[in-house]
């Protein structure tokens, strides 16, 4: 076997599909709902490095 078949024996075989295409409207709304949800919360980095992530709506402090 040669060395491309071993890495694909381990790695699964290469993506073949083009990475500069036109999104399609389903990906369009599917990307501006997923970038809505991840504004709703922030991410708190607490003194010794650790991080949790806590809505972002400030009359919310059950999770602070």
């Amino acid at each position: 076997m040669r060395a491309t078949g071993k890495l694909r024996a381990i790695f699964g075989p290469a993506n073949r599909s083009s990475l500069v295409h036109d999104m399609t409207e389903e990906n369009r709304r599917l990307l501006a709902q997923r970038q809505a949800e991840s504004q709703q919360w922030e991410t708190i980095t607490r003194p010794d490095g650790s991080t949790y992530v806590v809505p972002r709506n400030p009359e919310d402090k059950s999770l602070r």
